[in-house]
């Protein structure tokens, strides 16, 4: 959708938009621990962060969401003690998230795992405002917890949220696409950065309730997509480059 037509159709999707907060279900974020220890071998240190869909919206429990399954697979895969947090709040911009962790007394890391960017489309941020957003966030990252690698998950399909009413739904769709985009391309020039290419499909039956965030069945497929970037691709290079400094 180009964007004159968007720019035509601005008062119905702001009427649209404010509408669909007011009916939407308010989904709790997922019960459960939100830090935690598994597998055997050598120490990943990993830090999950962002916004609803890392706090598991529209599951209960933090076993059904994303960031505990997740760690399990990612030591199961990679042969490795994970040693996890999380960190994330429904709501959360990019840049709030950084203000997030920032707040918080942790750690150091080897890996960050980022999930943000639907709610940069659903509060306008502009998208040149979104990318550097992601830049602070990876250079804070890097340089106050010393975090080797940080993944940030692409953009989900928001065109397939059968939440959202048309042309809304197109239109937001459409943002999300462009920032995923843009997320692409900075990412493959960053060092120390990578996107995660979900691949992700969105049928009703693998979303919450209210047709926004994700049910139990998407989760368990991203914290597998994930689980295989980091453990097949991220992990093995930060292994081989600490037996080359050795």
């Amino acid at each position: 959708m180009s964007r004159a037509v968007m720019l035509m159709l601005t008062p119905l999707l702001l009427a649209q938009a404010v509408h669909t907060r007011q009916r939407m279900p308010k989904l709790p974020e997922a019960d459960g621990e939100r830090h935690g220890s598994c597998g055997e071998g050598p120490r990943l240190r990993l830090l999950i962060a962002g916004d609803s869909s890392a706090a598991g919206v529209g599951v209960l429990h933090q076993r059904a969401a994303l960031a505990h399954p997740m760690a399990e697979l990612i030591a199961e895969r990679a042969q490795a003690r994970v040693d996890w947090r999380l960190v994330a709040r429904s709501g959360m911009t990019t840049a709030q998230t950084l203000h997030l962790l920032q707040r918080e007394d942790l750690p150091s890391f080897d890996v960050a795992v980022i999930v943000t960017g639907v709610n940069d489309i659903v509060d306008r941020v502009p998208l040149h405002h979104a990318i550097a957003a992601r830049e602070r966030l990876a250079d804070w990252l890097r340089g106050a917890l010393h975090v080797r690698h940080v993944a940030f998950a692409a953009l989900p399909p928001v065109h397939q949220f059968p939440g959202l009413p048309q042309p809304l739904r197109w239109c937001a769709g459409s943002e999300a696409v462009r920032h995923d985009r843009a997320l692409d391309r900075w990412a493959a020039a960053y060092p120390g950065v990578s996107r995660v290419d979900m691949g992700l499909q969105l049928e009703p039956q693998v979303m919450a309730v209210d047709g926004f965030h994700p049910g139990e069945p998407a989760y368990r497929y991203c914290a597998a997509v994930i689980a295989e970037h980091v453990a097949g691709r991220v992990w093995p290079a930060i292994r081989k480059k600490e037996e080359t400094t050795a």
